[in-house]
């Protein structure tokens, strides 16, 4: 019978994006290089500044039928092809390679020794190297081997194999890997086929070509095929802004001074020269500009902050030519939200709101105004995803393009729509609580942790070159504040995605709240509708008040580090984690503490708690 595979065009990025390995209606697929997608039908995604930043010239979705779905075809040159090849049949537990040249359109591999024909199914193991490579295990080699690394006859027959369930045994000691070659009769179970066994890595991907493998030295790794460790994805997105004229610090006149110096020009043309950080130190001198200044100003002219001034004295480090930082995407999308008049066009409508809390005198929503600031409702939002690449076995492993081939200058990529909301904190209140030394001292700690851990390159793309304490809040409150809209607004929390604005230098302090969903309709405005007042100052109040109670408490408020890296510390799946494909940071970087307080930090939102129980206490004594 035949049947149609399909799968979402929003989903070819993520999370079946390039060398992604895929499960469907009891059939596993690898998705292949973007070199081998069709030519025709694919269609272009604009984003500017995306592309800019990742040095590509555009981008392209992948050809779309009907229903916005994206077929897998059974046929030479698709965009994903059957792995693993090793394929076994479950009535007679033959194992059989198959070939590209053994599929048939529209219908699944079957057994060719069975009558009637069974559907034969994929071997759950596959293996792995850190370069990235990925294919079939030399069962051949695990049968004919034991234990102890010794072979076992002079077996030439490589393809008949037979994947064997024993009624004696439970578990991996269950299966086995047998040669059913005449006079052969070698097995070996799958009890320790986990891990590394000596096996020599292919040096390709299954969709490249023989010609195409590269010699690879890297130890091999056996996993199942649906491993988390098999497949990092690297994806980077980018709202579609208008574009903005004005300047930061327009109003300042220590900026206007910096942008007439002499050497002005000479910093921003050359910011790599060794003689880059002298120009910075004569800027400096002559117009009193601080490090914070002049790194904002270097952002919106160059995208890099730049080398920093030398330093001076015995403990100076050495320094030496600075690599130039891509231009940093939160730059424009906080001046655009932020902007007295906010910039409009079809993909991105936004509208100021409050709080609805103007004259409120009665704590806790006089206490609750006071600890935020400016909220922007976005009715229309629009994201491209583009992918990179992937690694293997780890995040920080060696990045696989997703052009193996490396000839072609585009990414893949999709567009989503949606709606959002963004916030921020009240600048002056966070200004006074980040200068507390116990605030400082914790989130020097983590920032100790992320220094060592193996995600720091990844997560410092998010966080900026220094961790600030502010960066650690506004993620916590915006993890808390998806999983309070998920019970009010009517989405998921896997639906519901971040955005985080946190670095010092730019002057940012806000979050972004946002949906976005594959389809030219975008969402249906429950996430907007909840942001309008006096909604939005409910749900902020009802989250700190589940913010401060976890039911792993008190072990998890007073846990000085859990998670990948004991990169959090008051953070865990009962208070404050999410799905991963929600969180820019790969759920690490949380600290309930810094929102709430504790016995020695004092919480940005712990005014709003303390306020909270005293009027509810009021309540109750005089109903």
């Amino acid at each position: 019978m035949s049947r149609t595979l399909r799968v979402r065009q929003s989903q070819t990025v993520v999370p079946f994006g390039v060398g992604a390995v895929f499960d469907i209606q009891g059939e596993s697929f690898v998705a292949t290089g973007i070199g081998d997608w069709p030519t025709r039908g694919r269609q272009p995604i604009e984003s500017a500044r995306l592309a800019d930043r990742l040095g590509v010239s555009g981008f392209y979705a992948a050809p779309a039928v009907s229903n916005d779905r994206f077929d897998i075809a059974d046929a030479p040159g698709a965009p994903y092809i059957r792995f693993p090849s090793w394929l076994f049949c479950g009535a007679c537990r033959r194992m059989k390679r198959w070939r590209i040249a053994d599929e048939k359109h529209g219908q699944a591999p079957r057994c060719p020794s069975c009558s009637p024909a069974r559907t034969l199914a994929p071997m759950r193991f596959v293996q792995i190297c850190q370069a990235g490579h990925l294919s079939d295990v030399d069962w051949w080699f695990w049968a004919h081997t034991r234990r102890d690394g010794g072979e076992r006859g002079d077996c030439v027959e490589r393809e008949k194999l037979a994947f064997r369930v024993s009624e004696r045994a439970s578990g991996l000691e269950a299966l086995s890997v047998a040669c059913t070659a005449k006079g052969c009769g070698a097995a070996r179970d799958l009890l320790d086929v986990l891990g590394t066994h000596g096996l020599r890595c292919s040096g390709r991907n299954p969709w490249q070509r023989a010609n195409e493998s590269v010699p690879c030295a890297r130890p091999v790794q056996i996993v199942q095929r649906t491993a988390g460790n098999l497949y990092y994805p690297v994806v980077h997105s980018a709202l579609d802004i208008p574009e903005t004229d004005t300047p930061v610090h327009a109003d300042d006149p220590v900026a206007d001074q910096v942008r007439e110096h002499h050497l002005w020009v000479s910093l921003c043309r050359d910011t790599a020269s060794p003689r880059a950080a002298l120009f910075r130190q004569m800027i400096q001198e002559d117009t009193g500009a601080d490090d914070t200044l002049l790194d904002a100003l270097l952002t919106e002219e160059t995208g890099g902050a730049g080398p920093t001034a030398p330093a001076t004295g015995p403990t100076a480090p050495a320094t030496g030519p600075a690599e130039p930082a891509r231009p940093d995407l939160s730059r424009e999308e906080w001046a655009a939200f932020m902007a007295p008049a906010p910039p409009a066009t079809r993909d991105f409508a936004l509208r100021e709101t409050t709080l609805g809390l103007a004259g409120e005198k009665a704590p806790p929503w006089s206490v609750l105004a006071g600890s935020f600031g400016r909220i922007v409702l976005a009715d229309r939002l629009r994201e491209v995803r583009a992918l990179s690449g992937f690694t293997r076995v780890s995040p920080d492993a060696t990045v696989v393009p997703a052009d193996t081939s490396r000839r072609l200058k585009w990414l893949p990529a999709v567009e989503v729509f949606g709606e959002g909301l963004f916030l921020t904190l009240d600048k002056r209140t966070l200004t006074e609580w980040e200068e507390n030394p116990e605030v400082r001292r914790r989130v020097g700690g983590m920032r100790a942790d992320l220094a060592r851990s193996f995600q720091k390159d990844r997560l410092q793309g998010v966080t900026g070159p220094r961790l600030a304490p502010r960066f650690v809040l506004l993620h916590t409150l915006a993890h808390l504040l998806i999983r309070q809209l998920s019970f009010e607004s009517g989405y998921t929390t896997a639906s519901l995605r971040e955005r985080i604005y946190a670095r010092p230098d730019q002057d940012q302090y806000g979050i972004l709240v946002y949906t976005a969903a594959g389809d030219a309709e975008g969402t249906l405005g429950g996430l907007v509708r909840q942001g309008e007042p006096p909604r939005l100052a409910e749900t902020l109040l009802r989250m700190t008040e589940a913010a401060a109670w976890c039911s792993a408490d008190p072990l998890c408020v007073e846990h000085t580090g859990q998670g990948f890296g004991n990169l959090n510390r008051a953070a865990c799946h009962a208070c404050a984690l999410l799905p991963e494909t929600s969180c820019e940071a790969g759920n690490s970087l949380l600290d309930r503490t810094l929102v709430i307080g504790g016995e020695h930090v004092p919480g940005y939102l712990a005014s709003v708690v303390t306020a909270a129980r005293a009027a509810a206490a009021t309540a109750l004594e005089h109903p």
